[in-house]
C-alpha cells in the first residue's frame, strides 16, 4: 500500500514557483491550497529539483532556502545540492 510523501509551505511568491516546479517534476502530485499555506501530496516519493525551481524563479536557488518557507514535511528526507527528496520505502 502506497503512502503519500508531503510538504507544506507558507503561501508567498517564492513558494508559488517552488510548487509549480514540484507539480511539473512529480506526476500525481496533488496540491491543496489553504489561506496561508499550500500542501503538496505525492504517492511514495516527492522530489524537488534545484534546476526546476531555478527555471521557475528565474534566478539561482539553494535548496537550503526551502527552510525559510517550510511548514512541515512527511517522509524520509534525502537532500543533496541538486535534489530534496521525501519518500516512503516499502
Amino acid at each position: 500500500m502506497a503512502s503519500n510523501a508531503f510538504i507544506a509551505f507558507q503561501t508567498n511568491d517564492v513558494t508559488r514557483c517552488i510548487v509549480e516546479a514540484i507539480v511539473e517534476d512529480n506526476p500525481g502530485a496533488v496540491v491543496v491550497e489553504q489561506p496561508a499555506m499550500v500542501k503538496i501530496d505525492v504517492p511514495d516519493r516527492l522530489v524537488i529539483k534545484r534546476t526546476s525551481v531555478e527555471e521557475k524563479l528565474g534566478r539561482d536557488f539553494d535548496l537550503q532556502e526551502l527552510q525559510l518557507h517550510l511548514i512541515t514535511i512527511s517522509g524520509h528526507l534525502d537532500e543533496t545540492d541538486d535534489e530534496f527528496t521525501l519518500s516512503w520505502n516499502s
